[in-house]
């Protein structure tokens, strides 16, 4: 197993009732490591891979984080974005999208409903730096 599965493997045992975690890199749009409790098909994970790069660098996304930086005076070619936390909530689960301080990777964590949503957060937050680490 390689260092970011193992980095990933602790970071999703330590959030609650996480189900699955998945490393994406935005700037290849792949998966590069995922961890989860049941087995998917491999299908599943291209569409995490694009979905979660649609999410931070779509092009509606970044024409939103372009006029933020217009409007406070920012370049545009700045590789500061805006959008640095996502959670979408379904019918039974909670995913958390964290961006890396490089900018150009996520994770996702993905947890049961009835996990506590702030400790979710703070938890994944704490074992983001271990996971960035890794790569």
């Amino acid at each position: 197993m390689s260092k970011l599965d193992d980095a990933l493997q602790r970071a999703m045992t330590s959030v609650p009732d996480c189900v699955a975690a998945g490393f994406v890199d935005l700037s290849s749009g792949m998966v590069l490591s995922v961890k989860t409790v049941d087995s998917h098909p491999s299908e599943v994970f291209d569409f995490l891979a694009a979905a979660t790069t649609d999410l931070f660098q779509g092009p509606n996304v970044v024409a939103i984080e372009n006029i933020f930086k217009k409007a406070r005076g920012l370049p545009e070619s700045t590789e500061m974005h805006y959008f640095q936390e996502v959670i979408v909530n379904s019918d039974n689960l909670i995913h958390v999208f964290l961006r890396g301080k490089k900018q150009q990777q996520v994770v996702c964590f993905v947890c049961r409903k009835g996990a506590n949503l702030g400790m979710v957060l703070t938890k994944a937050r704490a074992g983001m730096p271990s996971v960035e680490q890794a790569l």
